[in-house]
């Protein structure tokens, strides 16, 4: 594109010129790691629209390379309207309503190659020093700006770990406060009664649809824990049809309270008990836990997987 003519004298925006009163430094902003001005301020200063400080730009685009001027993207546009916490920074003028343009140090130099206003040399005086004084600053502090850089590093360390600790507190909190959380595996030492009675009796009550037991040496202590259900939760009990006694005790159980089914079954030595469709496999029969060491642990099969094999 031709420059001839593009150094056009541009007049100034209309209204009183405070450019003066302006402080420079608070226009410098820090985008992808440059100190740059914006557009919209830039204009202000010079006292001119922002529409026609861009189209001089526009004009002139080849003396403006990337490291010179560089558009910002939505993001970064909204970036900074939230550091400034305003949409329209020269009051109605256009502003970085839409395409803001950003001028590293080079580029404001450049832009008085291209802008003609009473007020242009003046302004990018003003600047040049605003710029040396803020890279003096940041210089002679860089020390402070690395150990808060560190401490806010290892703030967020710290903050991170934190948040960890608390979430897997929590977790445990809750699951301690859950009174339908599910053991999953677990022994049972001599001795230990009431914990494997309370245990059994948890899982009873967890039930919601169906209570299976499968447990070749039942009697009315099983019984009475299996009686802990919930209303409308069925039982059956799988054992030995060796076992008479039992079959004496269900009789007497089923006249006073709601019926346990009993089932007879003959090929199989462990014990399992069944909480809807979860699988439990016990190591010892209900009536004894507590009595010698017993291992207990949650299944991952199906009910399916061991009933459709029983006979």
């Amino acid at each position: 594109m031709e420059e001839n003519n593009n150094n056009i004298a541009l007049c100034p925006f209309s209204g009183n010129n405070n450019s003066g009163l302006i402080p420079v430094e608070n226009l410098i902003h820090i985008i992808r790691g440059q100190q740059v001005m914006i557009d919209s301020d830039l204009a202000r200063l010079y006292g001119v629209e922002t529409k026609r400080l861009k189209e001089q730009v526009k004009r002139n685009i080849n003396r403006f390379p990337s490291d010179f001027m560089f558009e910002l993207t939505k993001e970064e546009t909204v970036s900074l309207r939230s550091q400034i916490a305003t949409s329209n920074q020269d009051g109605g003028r256009g502003g970085n309503r839409y395409s803001a343009f950003a001028f590293t140090e080079n580029g404001v130099a450049m832009l008085s190659s291209v802008l003609k206003s009473e007020t242009a040399i003046e302004v990018n005086i003003r600047i040049m020093r605003a710029f040396t004084a803020m890279r003096s600053f940041l210089m002679s502090n860089a020390h402070i700006f690395q150990r808060l850089e560190t401490v806010e590093h290892n703030y967020l360390l710290v903050n991170r770990h934190l948040s960890e600790h608390d979430r897997k507190f929590e977790e445990i909190l809750t699951r301690l406060d859950d009174k339908e959380a599910e053991p999953i595996e677990g022994f049972f030492y001599e001795g230990q009664i009431f914990d494997a009675y309370t245990l059994i009796s948890d899982l009873v009550r967890k039930a919601d649809t169906c209570i299976i037991l499968i447990d070749n040496y039942v009697d009315d202590r099983v019984l009475k824990t299996l009686d802990k259900r919930k209303d409308g939760v069925s039982a059956t009990v799988f054992t030995n049809p060796r076992n008479s006694q039992i079959n004496l005790d269900i009789r007497r159980h089923n006249a006073q309270y709601p019926a346990i089914n009993l089932r007879h079954c003959t090929n199989v030595h462990d014990r399992f008990l069944i909480i809807d469709d979860t699988v439990y496999f016990i190591g010892g029969s209900i009536k004894d836990l507590g009595k010698k060491i017993v291992a207990f642990s949650q299944m991952h099969q199906s009910p399916d997987d061991i009933l459709s094999k029983i006979r």
